[in-house]
């Protein structure tokens, strides 16, 4: 198996392809975008910000990282991997873009299990502290500072695009891939983590109904829900869980309190996969 940094990159500013020229990428207009020390570019330009640090802050990323280096969501990287590596093409080398990829868990997950597959991989998230962590940690991706909503990639130069608990912008995801590309998708189903909700929320919202349709561009190949428990055996994997979720800066006070009092607590896993293919 080889794993490379995907190469394919285009410029944020005016859609041109980049190109690597030492220490930075540059397109044909003159944009250069430097790579920092720890090996990752930073393609998301200051005026398409909404705030000064965007994305996932160095403690939530933090407590991210200790809460799926623990394991705690193995079966869900183990289902991830299974269905990226049945997706791909069998000849070639196979390319995944992770939209919203934080520190790179499923990446670096998906280039453990890849086995004589080649693969070129690259992670883009909004934080520049998901992607230092990921960075830091994975040389043979690459890592990459952007927004789903204009991601730095050429035109139909992908495989797969992978979006876990993100913000898919389908029609993004559409350009980059390839005719007959494939999104794979992991969202919140209605039980998740529902036995945390029920203690920091007075009372818990009827859940809406999981969407199944297909979005424009694409078909639907796969709508499976997967479910199981797990116990999270002290206070530092409950903050961890609450402070990698909205869910902490939506609970109220008093729902927080009650959350740091616990010892222990099992909560249900509930998740929906979802694939679509670009047609």
């Amino acid at each position: 198996m080889t794993t490379t940094p995907f190469d394919a990159l285009a410029c944020p500013l005016d859609g041109c392809a980049l190109t690597a020229s030492g220490t930075s990428w540059r397109c044909e207009n003159g944009h250069s975008f430097d790579v920092a020390r720890q090996g990752y570019v930073h393609l998301l330009p200051v005026q398409k910000k909404r705030t000064l640090d965007p994305g996932d802050s160095k403690a939530m990323v933090a407590a991210r990282q200790r809460f799926l280096n623990a394991g705690f969501y193995a079966r869900i990287a183990e289902s991830v991997s299974d269905r990226v590596l049945q997706s791909l093409p069998d000849e070639g080398k196979g390319s995944v873009l992770d939209a919203g990829s934080g520190e790179g868990y499923y990446l670096r997950h998906l280039a453990g299990k890849a086995g004589d597959k080649d693969l070129a991989m690259i992670g883009v998230d909004i934080s520049k502290w998901a992607v230092l962590a990921a960075a830091k940690q994975d040389k043979q991706t690459r890592w990459v500072v952007g927004s789903n909503a204009n991601l730095p990639v050429l035109p139909e130069s992908l495989d797969l695009v992978l979006c876990l608990f993100g913000f898919p912008v389908y029609g993004e995801f559409a350009r980059v891939l390839k005719p007959g590309g494939q999104v794979i998708q992991v969202d919140a189903d209605a039980d998740h983590l529902r036995e945390l909700r029920e203690i920091i929320y007075p009372e818990l919202k009827s859940p809406g109904k999981t969407d199944s349709a297909a979005p424009e561009g694409f078909r639907q190949l796969d709508f499976t829900v997967v479910r199981f428990s797990m116990t999270l055996p002290d206070q530092e994997s409950i903050a961890d869980l609450l402070a990698m979720t909205p869910h902490l800066y939506r609970a109220s006070a008093e729902g927080l309190e009650k959350a740091a009092a616990l010892d222990s607590l099992e909560v249900t896993v509930d998740v929906v996969f979802k694939s679509w293919e670009k047609s």
